[in-house]
């Protein structure tokens, strides 16, 4: 079980996080949700989550701002980020910004919580 397991969706689309929520509760995780880059910066500061599912395109703070910002902050800067988007143009945008990985929209279920365990899992081999 992953009850432990705190995961952050942020995401200005309501049905997008509660979809989301939906899968992450069914595999014992605890999802947290956030509507916008800074209430999700604050939940992850407050929070503390194992990982973070950052939407790239919201509405002023973007997902590539927010990611930085997380990473300029010592509380942060070490969690784990999977970007969201429905435009593979922002895919290497997210990378080059920190995010662990990336996931396009639409994705299904069973992709969002193979990336989350990807995500979780320590690497094995680190890159001098």
């Amino acid at each position: 079980m992953n009850d432990s397991k705190r995961i952050l969706i942020v995401d200005d689309e309501q049905d997008i996080r509660e979809g989301v929520c939906y899968w992450l509760k069914q595999a014992g995780y605890t999802p947290i949700e956030a509507k916008d880059g800074d209430s999700g910066i604050a939940s992850a500061k407050t929070q503390s989550p194992e990982a973070i599912l950052l939407d790239v395109r919201m509405p002023e703070k973007d997902g590539i701002e927010t990611l930085s910002d997380l990473r300029k902050d010592q509380a942060t800067h070490q969690i784990p980020v999977v970007m969201l988007s429905a435009s593979l143009r922002d895919e290497l945008r997210a990378l080059d910004a920190g995010a662990r990985f990336f996931l396009q929209k639409p994705y299904s279920g069973t992709s969002l919580l193979s990336t989350i365990s990807a995500v979780l899992t320590p690497a094995e081999h680190s890159i001098d």
